[in-house]
């Protein structure tokens, strides 16, 4: 570690949590009513954080293989949980098939980067493992979120053409190969936005990070690259994977659209 590497203490830590004070009062004065939401969403995330932090801390100590992949199996199952609670049109079996498409795709492009590209030894270590993974799922289930409920949305609004379509003789991808699309692009987009602004607007929190802890800026700079690919990929791989299995859901095999299926989520 750098030597001028300053850690924080809990003290610094209280005066940094003050912080919240100015939503707060902001809520207040503008009567935004945001005053509950602001406090709950600031204990929650202190205390979520440090908690994985001693949590964090332990695993790296054990360096046990079938525990980093316990942790990210939890991870990767509050992911998908988190992926479907953006949509408001939902059908049976949505969560498994949310699971599968960012399990299946976060395990491709962390194995690939981890054994390809950085070849970290040994490869289950944590200190690699648990960051990245959580960096890439955190993308991925924007990304599939995002999607999903663009796609139920479109083939909702949309529906009259879909079936005149189908009526005509087109093949249910042919009929939906619009609405793919669409869901496609809309999950995507916030990945490509950010690579779009990344080091001229923003500086990235895996990035900072490291330099905060004492690394070389070119060598952050280099990590954060391969991060941001495998995350593009990451994201890419779940949101296809995500909205083929929904197609195949709400399209039968005889080419007919069953939005009979999906079942519209009030949310407060």
């Amino acid at each position: 570690m750098d030597s001028n590497y300053i850690s924080i203490g809990y003290g610094q830590l209280a005066l940094a949590a003050a912080l919240i004070l100015i939503n707060i009062g902001l809520s207040i004065a503008l009567q935004l009513g945001l005053t509950r939401q602001l406090a709950i969403a600031a204990l929650r995330m202190t205390t979520q954080l440090l908690l994985v932090g001693y949590i964090l801390e332990w695993i790296f100590t054990l360096q046990q293989p079938i525990l980093v992949l316990f942790v990210a199996l939890v991870m990767t199952l509050i992911a998908g949980q988190a992926a479907i609670d953006r949509t408001k049109r939902r059908y049976s079996g949505i969560f498994w098939n949310g699971f599968v498409s960012i399990f299946v795709s976060s395990a491709f492009v962390i194995g690939l980067t981890v054994q390809g590209i950085i070849q970290v030894q040994p490869w289950y270590s944590p200190q690699y493992i648990i960051p990245m993974l959580g960096m890439v799922l955190g993308n991925a289930l924007t990304g599939t979120g995002l999607a999903l409920d663009r796609f139920t949305e479109d083939l909702t609004r949309r529906r009259e053409a879909i079936e005149s379509l189908l009526a005509l003789g087109a093949t249910r991808r042919e009929a939906a190969q619009e609405s793919i699309r669409e869901a496609l692009r809309t999950g995507m987009t916030p990945t490509i936005n950010q690579m779009m602004v990344m080091g001229v607007v923003s500086l990235p929190g895996m990035m900072t990070g490291q330099i905060l802890a004492g690394a070389l800026p070119t060598d952050a700079v280099r990590y954060q690259i391969v991060i941001i690919f495998t995350i593009a990929a990451g994201t890419a791989l779940a949101t296809i994977a995500t909205i083929l299995l929904a197609f195949r859901v709400l399209f039968t095999p005889t080419h007919q659209l069953r939005l009979d299926r999906l079942q519209k989520i009030e949310k407060a």
